[in-house]
């Protein structure tokens, strides 16, 4: 039996008309759910349906006005000196967050990162000239000292100290020394420790401050000789302290330290040294210098300064006991070069800061001449460096004038064979000024 096909034919007329309906329809149907859309949504939807253009064309101009971000610094751990350099660089942009990089995080607490917060108020300035300068070691190649000198906020400026420790290989800042709210309370703070107490003594050296110098000393064991003879050869010398570790740490102990401090001349030639020992006394706050040995400085000074002649120093011992510094003449003279008298007004400097004391100035010779016109001669000396104090301010008073002639050589005026000795005679030629009263 055949069947009809008609039912099939039905069918499929009936799927044809079905898919051409949808597919006439569908247009109005999203166009319909179109209009549905927040216009938020229709702008994304239009933005997003379009090819990509360079969007920062399109953004308002409030919008491309954002702060620089600085850049992240990572510590220099193999150089002290690059290490600080990266903090000096910190402070002048106020990047607290790098400076917090650079120290131990143990060391920086809550009122010290306050402190630097609040010096960070704006970028901190740098003195121009000098800015950075090592101290010395505390310990030798693994704990150094830095100080940074800031411009502009007291005379002199403020200074941020640093103290910087190797360990394992690497290098860490450990301490971080602000200076206070109230500024620099006084030119040198007394309240330091060894190593501060070094460094605040030469940094008054080098500026021919005596009596800032003796602030630092223990005068019962250093001398005013000694202290004035130190300022003249820093001075007639020329020497700056080293750049590279100036101070360096020989022993340290709970109540006592010793440095070596190493200077150099004004052409940065050659180094010299001296020693200085420094004790904390019980009960007090302060350490002190209470011995420096200037053997070496001595030696190097006479060599460049002096010719050779290791007689002729500003320092001298004192047959009576103590040291005395000496002033020179040329042969069968009595007045003084302009570099005597230069000596003169730091010694002078000294007799200022105490009217109290008093000093003895005695006048020696050759053996050239009579003893009479020798004995005159040593006398005149005596008294033209009586009367250079005077003018410096010193009262007449604090001064004793005695006449040697040529009783006290300090060197042979002829040599073992009989014949003249130049030499020791030129180092004979002098006015001794005895400090210690």
């Amino acid at each position: 039996m055949i069947r009809s096909r008609a039912p099939y034919i039905f069918f499929g007329l009936a799927a044809l008309i079905t898919l051409s309906a949808v597919i006439f329809w569908s247009p109005r149907v999203v166009r319909s759910a179109n209009h549905f859309l927040t216009d938020k949504e229709k702008s994304s939807e239009t933005v997003n349906s379009e090819p990509q253009v360079n969007r920062s064309q399109t953004k308002p101009t409030e919008e491309l006005a954002k702060p620089s971000i600085k850049p992240s610094i990572t510590p220099n751990l193999k150089d002290p000196a690059a290490l600080v350099d990266q903090f000096a660089k910190a402070i002048q942009t106020a990047d607290i967050d790098g400076i917090s990089k650079l120290i131990n995080k143990n060391s920086l607490d809550t009122a010290t990162l306050n402190r630097l917060k609040e010096l960070c108020t704006s970028p901190l300035q740098l003195r121009q000239i000098g800015p950075i300068r090592e101290i010395g070691e505390l310990e030798m190649n693994d704990h150094s000292r830095w100080a940074l000198t800031l411009d502009g906020r007291t005379p002199g400026g403020d200074q941020i100290v640093l103290d910087l420790r190797r360990m394992d290989g690497k290098w860490m800042i450990e301490k971080i020394t602000l200076p206070s709210d109230q500024g620099a309370s006084t030119p040198i703070p007394m309240s330091l420790d060894s190593l501060g107490t070094a460094d605040a003594f030469l940094q008054a050296i080098l500026k021919q401050d005596c009596e800032a110098a003796l602030r630092f000393t223990d005068q019962t064991t250093i001398s005013d000789a000694k202290l004035a003879a130190l300022c003249i050869l820093f001075e007639e010398g020329n020497y700056r302290l080293r750049k590279s570790k100036p101070l360096r740490a020989i022993f340290q102990r709970a109540d006592a330290a010793g440095y070596l401090a190493y200077v150099q001349s004004s052409d940065a030639s050659q180094d010299a040294q001296f020693s200085m020992t420094l004790h904390h006394p019980v009960g007090k706050s302060n350490w002190i210098v209470s011995e420096i040995n200037l053997d070496q400085l001595l030696a190097d000074y006479t060599k460049r300064i002096a010719g050779g002649d290791s007689y002729f120093t500003p320092l001298v011992k004192n047959p009576a006991g103590g040291e005395t510094l000496a002033i020179y003449f040329e042969f069968d003279q009595d007045q003084m070069n302009r570099r005597t008298h230069r000596q003169l007004e730091i010694v002078a400097r000294i007799l200022l800061s105490d009217p109290g004391k008093k000093i003895t100035l005695s006048g020696h010779t050759d053996a050239m001449g009579t003893k009479d016109y020798n004995n005159s001669l040593s006398g005149r000396r005596a008294t033209v460096v009586r009367d250079a104090l005077t003018k410096f301010g010193v009262n007449q008073g604090q001064i004793v004038t005695l006449a040697k002639g040529d009783s006290q050589p300090r060197r042979p005026n002829v040599m073992e064979n009989g014949k003249d000795n130049p030499e020791g005679r030129r180092a004979n030629r002098r006015t001794e000024i005895y400090l210690d009263f």
